[in-house]
């Protein structure tokens, strides 16, 4: 079985604009799709595989836990 965290839109944003990489940059670093990564920070939080998680924190040099949207679930 394949758990699912739900991952702050805003985080990565947040981090993205930091590392002053755009969608495309941090596309080609992790290896996730740009519509995927629009998605992801269009959305306040979105489901996604500790993967997809993994893959955006190191592109982003953060913790993969400070990506983790900790509002109430819909």
């Amino acid at each position: 079985m394949i758990r699912e965290y739900r991952i702050s839109g805003a985080a990565v944003y947040k981090n993205r604009i930091r590392k002053k990489y755009t969608q495309e940059k941090l596309s080609e670093l992790s290896g996730i799709s740009r519509s995927q990564i629009q998605r992801i920070e269009k959305e306040v939080a979105s489901n996604c595989t500790i993967d997809t998680f993994m893959k955006i924190s190191v592109a982003l040099e953060v913790d993969w836990q400070e990506l983790i949207y900790e509002g109430e679930s819909e």
